[in-house]
C-alpha cells in the first residue's frame, strides 16, 4: 500500500503499541495525528516518527473519555491534512480485578477508557468518512475478548464489548465503503505487561506486533488474531466444555 497520501489518527500514541504503530506508519510514509493525554510524551513520539521530516505529524493532546475533545482533535487533524483515512483506536488500560477483592470502580474506569473511549474515537472521525464514502477503522482488542480469564473481569469484559461493537460497525459501514478491522493480540512487551511475574506465553516484541497490525490493515482483514500459536489455544478454549476450561484456566493465571 502507498501510505504517502494516507492520514492516520492513532489513539494511545504515547507508548506501547500506539507508539510503535506511529513509528512504523511514519516509516512507510503516512501522515499522522497522535492522540494521548500527555503532550510531552506525544512530542517525543512525534520527534521519533518525524525523523527530520517536519510537517507530517500532528500532536493532538486529548482524553478519549472526553467526546468533545476527541471531535476537536479530529477536526484539527482534518484542518491540517484535509482528511482522515484511518482511525486506529488503540487507547486502553488493563487492571487486575479479582472477584475476591472486586472493585466496581476499576471496572467502570476500564470500560470508560477501553469501550467508551473507542466509541468516542469513532464518533470523532465517522461523519466525514461516511460523507466521503471511504475510510478504515481499526481497533486493538485482545485475545482476552474470547472468554473470561482469572483476575481479569474488567479487562475481559471491556475487550469483549469493543470487539462486538466494532463487528456491528463493520456490518453497518462496509456497504458504505468503510472498512473495519478488529485486532486480537496476545502478549506484547508494553507497559501493560511489564512487572508480571508469570511467564507470558509467546510474548512478542512491540515492533513485531506493530508490523503485523499494519499488515492486517493493508490487507483489510475483518479480524486478525496473533500470535497464531496462542490464538489457536484461545479458539480451542471457546469450544471447551466449561469444566475443562475452568480446570485449565485456574492453573494458568497470567495476572500474577
Amino acid at each position: 500500500m502507498d501510505w504517502s497520501n494516507k492520514v492516520v489518527m492513532i489513539t494511545g500514541a504515547s507508548s506501547g503499541i500506539g507508539r510503535a504503530l506511529a513509528l512504523e506508519l511514519a516509516r512507510r510514509g503516512a501522515r499522522l495525528g497522535l492522540v494521548a493525554r500527555r503532550r510531552e510524551v506525544l512530542e517525543e513520539t512525534a520527534a521519533a516518527a518525524s525523523a527530520g521530516e517536519k510537517g507530517r505529524t500532528k500532536i493532538l493532546p486529548a482524553d478519549v473519555q472526553d467526546a468533545p475533545a476527541m471531535r476537536e482533535a479530529a477536526q484539527q487533524l482534518m484542518t491540517a491534512f484535509g482528511k482522515i483515512d484511518v482511525l486506529i483506536a488503540n487507547a486502553g488500560i488493563g487492571v487486575t480485578n479479582s472477584a475476591l477483592k472486586f472493585d466496581a470502580a476499576k471496572t467502570a474506569s476500564t470500560i470508560n477508557v477501553n469501550v467508551v473511549g473507542a466509541a468516542n474515537s469513532v464518533a470523532a472521525v465517522l461523519p466525514e468518512m461516511i460523507a466521503r464514502g471511504s475510510g478504515h477503522l481499526l481497533v486493538i482488542s485482545s485475545l482476552a475478548a474470547y472468554r473470561g480469564l482469572p483476575k481479569s473481569a474488567a479487562y475481559c469484559a471491556s475487550k469483549a464489548a469493543v470487539s462486538a461493537m466494532f463487528e456491528s460497525f463493520r456490518l453497518d459501514l462496509e456497504p458504505r465503503g468503510i472498512y473495519v478491522t478488529i485486532v486480537h493480540p496476545g502478549f506484547i512487551k508494553t507497559p501493560l505487561t511489564a512487572g508480571r511475574h508469570a511467564r507470558l506465553p509467546w510474548l512478542m516484541e512491540v515492533e513485531d506486533a506493530a508490523n503485523k497490525i499494519v499488515g492486517a490493515l493493508e490487507k483489510r482483514k475483518k479480524s486478525y488474531a496473533f500470535p497464531w500459536q496462542l490464538a489457536t489455544i484461545v479458539r480451542l478454549g471457546m469450544i471447551m466444555p466449561n469444566f475443562m476450561y475452568d480446570w485449565f484456566s485456574r492453573r494458568n493465571s497470567l495476572r500474577e
